[in-house]
């Protein structure tokens, strides 16, 4: 990926910021490790350690994936809503998940509990942020009857194991991850990567067998100028 040369150097931070954006890119972008971009780079003739990717990736991939939030389209009025458990530490989260009609993550939360309470904290951060659904498909756990019920009155709910498998997709790139990465090691820093992992993928994983490749070489474009405008706001 190549970005401007000109970029101005960021303050306090001994390599440019077109190598920390590409290094926090190819992380997140491919199923890859911190060493493994550690070796992309040095192949590259720049020579960092892995121990300051993990840093770069921490600091700054929140950055890009909350422009990436701010300057999104707005979401389908239509949401699917899964769950999924994740172990950490030998302890069992769930992984609250929601989509839009066209695929696009809108957002996840990490929370130790499958009840309703945690359904309702989920949903109030969704309507925050988006508005009110129209439909709201779900599988058949009761417990997000009452908090759709509540807060989103006038959604038509539909609870049916086979009409939420637009989500079940959005799930695999976690669990490769989360193998790659030998299993998150703290509700906190799960919530952090998967926070920025599946914005960073709603610009460079557009449905593929949706559009033709004209479209999809276009939207590539476009993802690596957003991604090089981006860099340019990074701040230290």
């Amino acid at each position: 990926m190549k970005l401007p040369a000109s970029m101005p150097r960021l303050k306090g931070f001994r390599h440019p910021r077109e190598i920390i954006a590409y290094a926090v890119w190819t992380y997140h972008r491919f199923a890859l490790s911190t060493a493994d971009v550690e070796d992309l780079l040095a192949e590259r003739g720049v020579i960092v350690s892995r121990e300051t990717i993990r840093l770069w990736v921490n600091r700054f991939g929140a950055h890009f994936a909350d422009f990436i939030r701010r300057d999104r389209p707005s979401a389908a009025d239509k949401w699917h809503l899964d769950e999924v458990v994740i172990p950490i530490n030998g302890i069992k989260y769930w992984l609250w998940r929601a989509v839009d009609a066209d695929g696009d993550v809108l957002d996840i939360l990490i929370q130790p509990r499958r009840n309703a309470k945690a359904a309702k904290r989920f949903l109030k951060r969704l309507i925050a942020q988006f508005g009110a659904p129209r439909v709201v498909v779900t599988d058949k756990l009761r417990s997000y009857f009452k908090p759709i019920r509540d807060l989103a009155p006038n959604a038509d709910h539909r609870a049916h194991k086979g009409l939420n498998n637009r989500i079940e997709g959005s799930h695999r790139p976690t669990r490769k991850r989360e193998k790659i990465m030998g299993r998150f090691k703290s509700p906190r820093q799960g919530q952090r990567f998967l926070a920025t992992h599946d914005q960073i993928n709603t610009i460079f994983r557009p449905r593929r067998y949706r559009i033709s490749t004209i479209s999809y070489r276009h939207s590539r474009s476009d993802a690596f100028q957003l991604w090089a405008d981006y860099a340019l706001e990074m701040t230290a």
